[in-house]
């Protein structure tokens, strides 16, 4: 498959990419309710496959899963939180991601376990001490991120990172658009069960993403794949198994996943 810094260099901006299996692992544009698989060079192989009937990998594999805390000022209301003065970041495994489709499982032993939509970040190319101007420069693109949270064991432990680690705790997907600047207007949506618990544009965060990208950039170096979970707005809250969870972003895509006890 093509490296990511060549997705950079070879797509036009606003195309909508996955990855699909479909015999192996193949990049995909994505165009309405089609699939079209492109070779490794990135150009069209003339096979394609429906939307709806794809099999989907996450859009990437992630070397480091950034994660920000309180990102939302109602958010950090809810949650009885003060509001940072600086991004609140904290990291998940990679093996707590799942794809579009696949289950999100649930141990009994956990307690209260939340959704939580948020907005992913892929980075493109090595990012270190970018500023808020140049940030952007480093984007590859855009998807979805659920950051499923078990909230017992977060209070409990003091620190977040048994809680958000679990495996299948990190869906991302399908798609990812392939831009550098989302609009503000654009909007994270949860539904569970069809029905709407979480709805924001990305203004109301408290850290842009270009804030962000710089701030993580001054300690640690981001590599091409690396993705930014930017954080989740007001809303949050318990999954059972048998429930169905959709996070959706305006221009991106809708990433879908039922839950099932482990």
């Amino acid at each position: 498959m093509a490296a990511i810094g060549d997705l950079m260099e070879k797509l036009a901006e606003g195309t909508l990419l996955a990855r699909v299996v479909s015999g192996g692992v193949s990049w995909g544009k994505v165009t309405g309710e089609c699939v079209e698989l492109l070779d490794e060079n990135l150009r069209a192989t003339g096979r394609k496959v429906g939307a709806k009937d794809a099999v989907f990998a996450t859009p990437v594999e992630p070397a480091k899963i950034w994660c920000i805390g309180l990102n939302y000022r109602a958010h950090a209301e809810e949650t009885h939180s003060q509001v940072p003065d600086e991004p609140c970041v904290f990291m998940k495994p990679r093996t707590c991601l799942a794809a579009h489709g696949d289950p999100i499982k649930l141990p009994a032993w956990t307690g209260r376990v939340d959704y939580e939509g948020e907005l992913a970040v892929v980075i493109g190319r090595p990012c270190r001490n970018a500023d808020e101007n140049s940030a952007l420069d480093y984007v590859l693109g855009y998807s979805c991120f659920n950051d499923v949270s078990a909230r017992v064991l977060q209070k409990k432990d003091g620190q977040w990172i048994r809680s958000k680690g679990f495996d299948t705790f990190g869906p991302f997907g399908p798609t990812l658009l392939v831009t550098r600047r989302m609009s503000s207007t654009a909007r994270v949506t949860t539904r569970l069960n069809g029905k709407v618990v979480q709805q924001s544009p990305f203004s109301d965060m408290i850290f842009s993403v270009p804030a962000v990208i710089a701030h993580l950039s001054r300690f640690a170096t981001l590599e091409p794949g690396d993705v930014i979970a930017t954080g989740t707005p007001s809303g949050i809250g318990p999954i059972q198994p048998g429930d169905t969870v959709e996070i959706s972003i305006d221009g991106v895509g809708i990433l879908k996943n039922p839950v099932e006890a482990e």
